[in-house]
């Protein structure tokens, strides 16, 4: 049967680090976390498991995980976010994967819990991502949002079953990550020498709230929904004001 190493990030994930363990009991060969230093009980319920676990200074998004897919035992990768758990459904599918002579490059949607609601419309839903590969062809590049490129062309199986990802437990947290991710993306366009028009400061949060809670159905999840196409919409007026703010400091 062929060798699967479960790899994860960590910094302070003491609330969900059990739940992504628990999930993937079973499916794993290996299990690699490497933390950014938790302060939380990350360590402790990591080590009550059997993974190895690497504390090591954060590089940003791609670099850390391209480090942490190194450290793995086995080639093939299954990698995981920490706030993500597999359901009994894809974990069915990559069990079945398993039964085959080899594995192969694989993608499974991912479906978002918000504040206890699950966000099926409006963009999140099925956020389909690529998450099993052969370490030896792939990497992971991007600021944020990071993405995998391949040396060579790869045929990917959809599985079944979706990935669970429990994002945001409150309004606080999500409010802290835009904040911190226009911060990272208007950095990134400035090194990049891209302008701030009008358009893109004043139209593209309209635009953007337009696209995800009508077109996209984001209305369908109610409250939750609109709260969702409501923050993603300042997300991205925020992002042009910080990078109007680095031309004018």
């Amino acid at each position: 049967m062929p060798q699967l190493s479960v790899v994860i990030i960590t910094f302070n994930e003491e609330k969900n680090i059990e739940r992504c363990l628990q999930s993937v009991q079973g499916v794993a060969d290996d299990v690699v976390v490497i933390d950014s230093f938790s302060t939380d009980k990350t360590e402790a319920i990591c080590k009550t498991y059997n993974v190895t676990f690497i504390p090591h200074t954060w590089e940003g998004y791609s670099a850390t995980k391209n480090f942490a897919n190194a450290q793995a035992k086995h080639n093939w990768i299954l990698s995981l976010d920490a706030d993500e758990a597999l359901s009994d459904e894809l974990k069915q599918s990559i069990l079945a994967l398993k039964q085959l002579p080899e594995l192969s490059t694989a993608k499974f949607n991912r479906l978002t819990n918000y504040c206890g609601s699950w966000i099926k419309h409006g963009g999140w839903y099925p956020d389909t991502k690529i998450r099993l590969f052969d370490r030896t062809i792939t990497k992971w590049t991007g600021i944020i949002h990071e993405e995998l490129t391949f040396s060579k062309a790869v045929d990917i199986k959809q599985l079944k079953g979706d990935c669970l990802h429990y994002s945001y437990y409150t309004l606080e947290q999500h409010y802290k990550q835009a904040e911190n991710f226009t911060t990272i993306a208007a950095k990134d366009l400035f090194a990049q020498h891209k302008k701030v028009s009008f358009d893109k400061l004043y139209i593209s949060p309209i635009v953007k709230f337009i696209r995800d809670y009508f077109i996209k159905l984001g209305f369908m999840d109610g409250g939750a929904g609109f709260t969702v196409a409501r923050i993603s919409a300042y997300a991205t007026f925020l992002k042009y004001k910080k990078l109007k703010d680095l031309y004018n400091s």
